[in-house]
C-alpha cells in the first residue's frame, strides 16, 4: 500500500511542479483549485471515507465468515447506489455551475469567477468515475490487494501532465491552459477507474451493480453510511469553509494553500492513511472472531509505526521546508518569494501533522468496532474550532506580508487588529500575493487536529488506558527528531549554496541518518525493525 501511495504522490508532485511552473500563484490556478473542490469533496464524501467506515467492515467480515455470495451481493448493491447518487451530483454540477461557484468561492470576481464556472462544468462529470474508483479500492483492500488501487491515481496525474505538456508549446492564455488541465483531469478520472475494474471483476466474478435494499448486510452498510457521510461531510465542510475564507484573502492564497497541502498530505497518505487503511479489514475481521477484537498492545504498535516516520517529517518541513518547496516547485513563473510563502503555510500545517496521522489510526479502530457516530461528532468539534480560529487569524495575517528582499523579513501593511477582509482592489493586486493570510488558516487547522486527537483518545479506551501518541515511545521519537532538526538547522546556510535539486537529497540523507542512529541509541523499536528489514533484503 505504501508503495502504491508513494508512486501516486510522486506523480502528484510532478503534476504540481508543472502546474507551479505554468501558473505560479496566479488567478488561473486559484480558479482550477476551486473548481476541483467539488469532485474532490464528493469523492471523499461518498467514496473513500464513508466506504471505509461502512462498506469495508461489513464486506471484510462476510469474507472472513466465508460467505462470498453475500459479500458479492453487498458489493453490487453498494456500487449501484453509488452510481445513481454520483450521477445525480454530476448532472447538478453541470447545470448549476454558476450558483455553485458563487457558493464555493463567494470572494471571486471578474475573470477568476467566470473561469471557475467553466472549469466546474468540465470537472463535475468525473465525479462518478472517482466515486466508483473508491468503491474498487474498498473491494480490493478487503481482499488484501493494496497496490493497484493506491497506484491507480498515477493515471489521473499523468493525464493532467500530458494535457499541460501538450498545450505548453502553444501560445495560450492562462485561462486556456487551465481549461486544458481540467479536461486532462476529467480523462484521468476515467482512466483511474478503468485500470481497477479488471481486478475487481476477477474477485467478484460477474460484476452486477444493482439497487437493492433487501439484504440485511446492505441495510447495515446504509445504516453506518449515514453517520459516516455526516462525519466526512463535516470534514468536507471544513475544506469548503477554508476555501470560502481563502477566497476573501489576497490573490494567491488558495494556490499557496494547495501547494503546501500537496506536501503536507504526502506523509499523511504514506504513514497515516496506509497504516489505517491496511489495518481496517484486519481489525474488522478480528471483530468477527471469538476474542472480540484488538488490544492496546497492537494499537500501540501501529501508533509507534506512524510516529516514527511522521515526527521527523514534520520537523523537516518546519526547519528546511523551503529547500523542499524550492526543489519541487521553484521554476518557470514560480520564484523564491512564492517558495517562502508556501514554506510558511507548510510549516503551520506541519504543527498538526502528528495529530492528524495518529487520528487516522484511531478512527479506523473505531470504525472496526462499528462506531461511526463518535468520529463524526468529534470531526464536527474540530471543524467548528478550526473555522472560527481560522477566520480570526487569517484576517490579522492578511495584513502581514513577506518582504521581497530575499530574507525572512515580514512587514505589517495594514491596521491591526482587523475584523474585515481587505478591499477587493487590494486583494486582486498581483503585488499582494505575498500576504500571509493563508498561514492563519493552516495554524487553525493544526489546532483543530490536536483537539480531534484528544477527543478520539477519550472515545477509544484500550487495555492499557488511553491510546498513547507514539505508542509509548513518543518521547524517544521526539528527541531523535529534535537532534536531527538541529543538524538540519546547522546545514541551512550551506544548503542554500547548492542547487535546490541537489540540496534536497543531501539534507534528507544527512538528517535521516542522524535521526535513525539517534533513534537506535534511544531504543525506538521501529528503528530496529527498519534496520533489520534492510539487512534481510540482501540475503534474499
Amino acid at each position: 500500500m505504501g508503495g502504491g501511495i508513494l508512486l501516486s504522490r510522486l506523480a502528484g508532485l510532478a503534476r504540481e511542479s508543472l502546474i507551479a511552473a505554468t501558473f505560479a500563484t496566479g488567478f488561473a490556478v486559484d480558479a482550477f483549485r476551486a473548481a476541483l473542490r467539488i469532485p474532490n469533496v464528493l469523492q471523499n464524501l461518498l467514496g473513500e471515507g464513508a466506504l471505509s467506515a461502512s462498506f469495508i467492515p461489513v464486506y471484510a467480515r462476510l469474507l472472513a465468515e466465508g460467505d462470498e455470495e453475500a459479500a458479492g451481493r453487498v458489493a453490487g448493491a453498494v456500487a449501484g447506489l453509488l452510481t445513481v447518487v454520483a450521477a445525480a451530483f454530476a448532472v447538478a454540477g453541470v447545470v448549476f455551475a454558476r450558483p455553485l461557484t458563487s457558493v464555493l468561492a463567494p470572494g471571486y470576481t471578474g475573470e477568476r469567477f467566470e473561469l471557475t464556472v467553466t472549469l466546474v462544468r468540465i470537472l463535475t462529470p468525473g465525479i462518478g468515475a472517482l466515486v466508483l474508483s473508491a468503491w474498487c479500492l474498498g473491494v480490493l483492500n478487503s481482499h488484501r490487494r493494496f497496490f493497484l488501487s493506491y497506484a491507480a491515481p498515477v493515471l489521473w496525474n499523468v493525464a493532467q501532465i500530458a494535457a499541460l505538456v501538450g498545450l505548453g508549446s502553444r501560445s495560450l492564455t492562462q485561462s486556456s491552459l487551465a481549461i486544458g488541465l481540467a479536461w486532462g483531469a476529467l480523462a484521468g478520472g476515467f482512466l483511474q477507474l478503468g485500470v481497477q475494474l479488471p481486478g475487481v471483476r476477477s474477485l467478484l466474478g460477474r460484476l452486477r451493480p444493482r439497487i437493492s435494499l433487501s439484504s440485511t448486510e446492505v441495510r447495515t452498510v446504509l445504516r453506518r453510511f449515514v453517520p459516516a457521510v455526516t462525519g466526512r461531510g463535516v470534514v468536507q465542510v471544513a475544506a469548503y469553509v477554508d476555501l470560502v475564507l481563502a477566497s476573501y484573502l489576497a490573490q494567491g492564497a488558495v494556490a499557496a494553500l494547495s501547494y503546501a497541502l500537496v506536501l503536507y498530505l504526502l506523509p499523511i497518505s504514506l504513514f497515516g492513511m496506509s497504516v489505517a487503511a491496511a489495518e481496517l479489514p484486519e481489525l474488522s475481521r478480528s471483530q468477527a472472531s471469538s476474542d472480540g477484537g484488538d488490544g492496546g498492545g497492537r494499537l500501540d504498535e501501529l501508533l509507534a509505526r506512524v510516529a516514527f516516520y511522521v515526527v521527523p517529517t514534520a520537523m523537516g518541513f518546519l526547519v528546511v521546508g523551503d529547500v523542499v518547496v524550492a526543489a519541487l516547485f521553484e521554476r518557470g513563473r514560480f520564484g523564491p518569494d512564492d517558495t517562502r510563502l508556501v514554506w510558511y503555510v507548510l510549516g503551520a500545517f506541519s504543527l498538526g501533522l502528528v495529530a492528524t496521522t495518529t487520528s487516522r489510526v484511531l478512527q479506523s479502530a473505531l470504525y472496526a468496532r462499528g462506531d461511526t457516530r463518535g468520529p463524526a461528532k468529534i470531526a464536527g468539534a474540530r471543524v467548528a474550532v478550526s473555522a472560527v480560529l481560522g477566520g480570526v487569524l487569517m484576517l490579522q495575517l492578511d495584513r502581514v506580508a513577506l518582504s521581497a528582499s530575499g530574507t525572512l523579513a515580514v512587514a505589517v501593511v495594514g491596521d491591526l487588529p482587523a475584523w474585515s477582509p481587505l478591499a477587493v482592489a487590494l486583494r486582486s493586486d498581483p503585488d499582494a500575493r505575498l500576504r500571509l493570510g493563508a498561514v492563519g488558516l493552516a495554524l487553525a487547522a493544526s489546532v483543530g487536529a490536536w483537539l480531534e486527537l484528544a477527543l478520539l483518545r477519550r472515545r477509544l479506551p484500550t487495555s492499557s488506558g488511553r491510546a498513547r501518541v507514539g505508542g509509548g515511545h513518543g518521547r524517544a521519537t521526539a528527541l531523535s527528531a529534535a537532534v536531527a532538526g538541529g543538524v538540519a538547522l546547522a546545514l541551512r546556510g550551506w544548503l542554500h549554496t547548492l542547487p535546490a535539486l541537489l540540496g534536497l537529497p543531501v539534507v534528507v540523507l544527512a538528517v535521516g541518518a542522524v535521526y535513525l542512529v539517534t533513534a537506535l541509541q534511544l531504543g525506538v523499536p521501529e528503528a530496529r525493525a527498519l534496520v533489520g528489514m534492510v539487512r534481510r533484503r540482501p540475503s534474499r
